[in-house]
């Protein structure tokens, strides 16, 4: 393994923030992960995995290691006539992995398509989008203790994922790297399109269900259409979690704002971020080098040239409008580094 120093980051987050880090290595197999442990380098200094760079924000030069995730491999290690037990090495894109999943007509994780970002990265906020989340068909994550190496496999009940959350965003926060991910996943069809925007869009396409790769094909379209290329515009996609309140907390607000929008999810009621942002005035709204997104008020982009600090600014200012208004409080789902 090599390591480089001082070796710049822009082109490895996806806001494009440009922001340097003091070490920087690059991980390709598990004899890498094994030496990596090993190393002075990781051992003595601040350190930090990176995927994808889709769910991370940089507000200054990161003063340790970088770790790269480039670990590869996708395979089905069980199956019988009704489930397919997939297993996913950290570094491959998710997308390519939900891709994996509907050529081989698994069902599962077919409404996660697109989502941008690494299979290791998935379980640590529970990656969710058009009905479907990953607790839904996680099996087991192998995870090694970043203090000592050793490696353990998480249930996916000890995974303890909620609403964009898990237990390494909680009590094991950076105790833990995701080296592997294994799905469960079901050879009987099991469509999921409750979610009325998918609903919608297949019944006005005249789109009809012969498998998993309809409703990834869908969900697809349906994601390019509202959510900017990072390729293009950098961001991280939605940079807030939604907001959930209780009946009681929704009658109160019924009463002052008769048209919001609310999801009724279990005992609890969902209100989209997005519509908060956007009834404050924020979609598509621009300060110097950055903004929201003129399409999705979840989505704040870097117009060019913008630092880390620019966008925590303005995502302070979103959430102060917000708590002003609504009386509700935003919260990143970003990782702010």
């Amino acid at each position: 393994m090599q390591i480089k120093n001082d070796y710049n980051l822009i082109n490895l987050n996806t806001f494009g923030i440009n922001v340097n880090a003091k070490l920087f290595v690059v991980m390709e197999n598990e004899a890498d992960l094994v030496e990596l442990f090993s190393l002075p380098e990781f051992k003595n200094n601040k350190k930090i995995f990176l995927g994808g760079g889709s769910n991370v924000l940089f507000t200054e030069n990161f003063d340790g290691i970088v770790v790269l995730n480039k670990l590869k491999g996708i395979k089905i290690i069980d199956e019988n006539s009704e489930t397919v037990l997939v297993r996913s090495m950290g570094g491959e894109l998710w997308h390519d992995l939900v891709s994996f999943a509907v050529n081989n007509n698994c069902w599962g994780i077919e409404n996660l398509s697109l989502i941008p970002g690494t299979v290791g990265a998935a379980p640590m906020q529970n990656i969710g989008a058009y009905g479907a989340e990953l607790k839904d068909t996680l099996f087991n994550v192998e995870a090694f203790e970043i203090e000592n190496g050793v490696r353990k496999i998480f249930s996916g009940e000890e995974c303890e994922l909620g609403y964009r959350d898990s237990v390494f965003k909680n009590k094991l926060k950076g105790k833990y790297f995701i080296g592997a991910v294994t799905l469960k996943l079901s050879k009987i069809p099991k469509p999921n399109i409750s979610y009325k925007i998918l609903s919608d869009y297949l019944e006005k396409n005249n789109i009809k269900i012969n498998g998993p790769k309809d409703i990834s094909d869908a969900v697809a379209e349906i994601r390019r259409s509202k959510l900017p290329d990072p390729k293009i515009i950098g961001n991280a996609g939605s940079f807030f979690k939604n907001v959930f309140v209780n009946k009681i907390q929704l009658e109160t607000l019924l009463k002052t704002f008769p048209e919001i929008s609310y999801f009724k999810e279990d005992s609890v009621v969902k209100i989209p971020a997005g519509w908060l942002i956007e009834q404050c005035g924020w979609k598509g709204k621009r300060i110097g080098n950055v903004g929201v997104h003129d399409k999705q008020a979840l989505v704040l982009i870097n117009h060019g040239g913008a630092k880390g600090k620019e966008i925590i600014e303005l995502a302070n200012k979103i959430i102060a409008s917000v708590k002003e208004k609504f009386g509700l409080e935003l919260v990143p789902e970003v990782n702010i580094v």
